[in-house]
């Protein structure tokens, strides 16, 4: 799915994947502190992370694409903020499947040859 979406935000906490986009509209509003209507695209995950739906308001209406995994899970943020924000390279790997947390880590302090 190409967003085009000037900011991603995923939802840290899981969501039942029968919502639908009335009452994740309302979760953002209530739990995120946002505006669904803002242009941004909210990503939820279901407890297992192995299906992601996405809602984005596009100036006319609103958009809700579901994606699973065939094999494997989404790398997910912990649960210590409510949304992690993240860039749309960030987004490519995590739809993907690739651990997109890792892409930018520093090395070890510790590190030696």
């Amino acid at each position: 799915m190409k967003l085009s979406a000037d900011t991603i935000w995923l939802a840290t906490a899981a969501v039942d994947m029968r919502t639908g986009i009335d009452a994740l509209s309302l979760h953002v509003q209530q739990a995120l502190g946002r505006s669904p209507c803002d242009g941004t695209a909210y990503v939820f995950a279901n407890r297992r992370r192995t299906r992601l739906k996405v809602v984005c308001w596009d100036g006319t209406g609103v958009w809700m694409c579901l994606r699973r995994l065939h094999r494997g899970q989404f790398v997910w943020p912990q649960v210590d903020d409510a949304c992690w924000q993240m860039s749309a390279e960030q987004w490519q790997w995590l739809v993907t499947g690739v651990d997109w947390q890792r892409l930018c880590a520093p090395a070890p302090a510790q590190w030696r040859l």
